[in-house]
């Protein structure tokens, strides 16, 4: 007996020193912090959880595991910055505009999908950071302001997952609100957030500061369906949701909330209007195939393209003079778009283009099929103020691209 109690004592002992030599030795390497398992569950706006602030957001440097890969260039202008998959939406910001410095980088803020950390990019550096490691899962959308410092991101909650929540999340601080529970849909420029709260009834259009004080209604509409963007100073561009089989119509609203239609009716139709309200770019379909073309918002003029595509896959030049497309090659004519696309049932093979507005001309920009040898299909294009980098988001697997102009 005694002989087994000695024995005891001496494994005991030795497992004791073991852990002690372990800890002593890991001391100084690296860690990662994994999220717990209850850190799973998004806030929802007006209650406030434990280890988190009044707005309900953790404030715990708690990381998923393992770390995101490091950009990859592909070639000298084509760089994968995530493996993805990321949130619908990112900043691109001219950084030596911003901070007045010498430094030519352009950074590109964005969300990973599976965490929610932001991160940032630095452009031709090729430096990727975590920029804030707060742990929220479940982000389906992110709405930047132009600088880059907040994004206003969008997901659901509640048990059968009805409710949408906004939150506007900082960049690089644990600051942050929410705005109304359940927005249809909503905007964001350097001014004011633009809101959009539908019911059977129809839609009221909100415009706000971006700190999401002093809102008040700008105007308001029977129908019950819309999206609403800036278009330019004091003008908003409003269109019917978009559904092949629906004909929708494009109107631009003026502050005092007078609408005059500038398109429409047309199946699937899809607005996007330039920074300065001037033209606006009109998608859809017509016996099954897309179409696309250019309005003049001040004379009213079309202009048919001889690219088609879903206008939600261009961009605006900051200065109206360009657009940049993923255009679809060879689409089947199988689907219904733009429905099937949004859905996911869609996928295409694209290529980005360059619709010069005042030259009217169309230009190949990236053929990724050949730069990368795989299909793009590409979303959530985004383009830094001196048309230095276009970012885009590869809806097939959800990765983030950019690429030198």
């Amino acid at each position: 007996m005694r002989r087994t109690l000695i024995t005891t004592s001496i494994i005991v002992v030795l497992l004791g020193a073991s852990v002690v030599a372990y800890f002593y030795l890991s001391s100084g390497s690296p860690t990662v912090t994994v999220a717990p398992t209850g850190s799973a569950s998004l806030p929802v706006a007006g209650q406030t959880a434990p280890g988190t602030t009044g707005a309900g957001v953790s404030t715990e440097p708690s990381l998923a595991p393992g770390a995101p890969s490091a950009p990859v260039s592909v070639s000298a202008r084509l760089v994968q910055i995530s493996t993805g998959p990321i949130v619908p939406g990112e900043s691109v910001v001219d950084m030596k505009a911003a901070s007045a410095s010498s430094s030519p980088d352009v950074a590109v803020n964005y969300i990973e999908r599976g965490s929610g950390n932001v991160f940032t990019y630095a452009s031709p550096a090729g430096t990727l950071t975590r920029i804030n490691n707060r742990t929220i899962p479940g982000i389906q959308s992110a709405a930047w302001l132009p600088g880059g410092a907040t994004a206003y991101v969008r997901y659901l909650s509640g048990s059968d997952s009805s409710t949408i929540n906004t939150y506007a999340l900082a960049a690089t601080s644990s600051s942050g609100f929410f705005l109304p529970q359940d927005l249809a849909d909503m905007s964001v420029s350097a001014t004011g957030l633009l809101t959009i709260a539908s019911g059977i009834n129809g839609s009221a259009v909100s415009l706000s500061r971006t700190d999401g004080t002093r809102s008040a209604t700008l105007f308001t509409t029977p129908l019950s369906s819309i999206r609403a963007s800036f278009a330019g100073k004091n003008q908003y561009l409003v269109f019917s949701k978009p559904a092949a089989t629906l004909a929708g119509d494009a109107f631009l609203v003026d502050s005092a909330g007078r609408f005059s239609r500038i398109a429409g009716p047309l199946d699937g139709l899809v607005a996007l209007a330039s920074p300065s309200g001037k033209w606006v770019l009109v998608s859809y379909t017509q016996n099954g195939a897309m179409q696309m073309e250019l309005i003049n918002a001040v004379t009213g003029a079309v202009l048919p393209l001889p690219l088609a595509t879903i206008a939600d896959k261009c961009v605006w030049a900051a200065d109206d003079s360009s657009i940049y497309c993923g255009i679809p090659v060879n689409p089947s004519a199988s689907y219904a778009y733009p429905d099937d696309w949004y859905q996911g049932a869609a996928h295409f093979s694209d290529r980005i283009w360059k619709i010069d507005v005042v030259g009217r001309y169309e230009q190949l920009v990236l053929d990724f099929s050949q730069a990368n040898k795989g299909d793009l299909d590409a979303e959530a294009l985004a383009l830094d103020p001196v048309k230095s980098l276009l970012v885009f988001i590869n809806k097939n697997d959800g990765s983030l691209w950019s690429y030198s102009l």
